[in-house]
């Protein structure tokens, strides 16, 4: 198996696609030590690896990431995309609030920085733009 930086992140891709969902995959792309680090938000580590995977999973089951740019330096892979899915479960706020799905489209824009170490995933750094999320799931008002 080719464990070069592109693929790797390709195949972290592939694992969180809604059609795929594939938990396990995903963490196991991971090393031992690696940090998934969602910016705003806490590390993930060990077996929390896709705990933000199974959230966003079960806010957009169909959910997808519609890639833009793809850059690979060296052991570095920096992504400009954007997440997309239908807001079609509950979203569990960290304040315990639950919000509804109302069915709309989302497009999240999205940058993400991945840190390969020896064909695994060292660190991956997800920058998310949650005020789009939030207005595009009728949470908060357009700024």
């Amino acid at each position: 198996m080719t464990t070069d930086a592109a693929t790797v992140v390709r195949q972290a891709y592939h694992t969180a696609e809604g059609d795929v969902l594939d938990f396990e995959g995903f963490k196991a792309l991971f090393t031992d030590d690696g940090v998934f680090q969602p910016m705003g938000g806490p590390a993930f580590k060990g077996e929390q690896l896709a705990d933000l995977l199974v959230a966003l999973g079960g806010i957009m089951p169909d959910i997808h990431r519609e890639i833009y740019h793809f850059h690979v330096i060296g052991d570095v892979v920096a992504v400009e995309l954007s997440i997309q899915g239908t807001f079609s479960g509950p979203f569990h706020s960290p304040s315990g609030k639950v919000y509804e799905p109302n069915g709309a489209k989302l497009d999240i824009p999205c940058g993400d920085f991945w840190y390969i170490e020896n064909g695994k995933i060292k660190r991956f750094n997800c920058h998310v733009s949650m005020s789009v999320m939030f207005t595009q799931m009728g949470i908060m008002a357009p700024v």
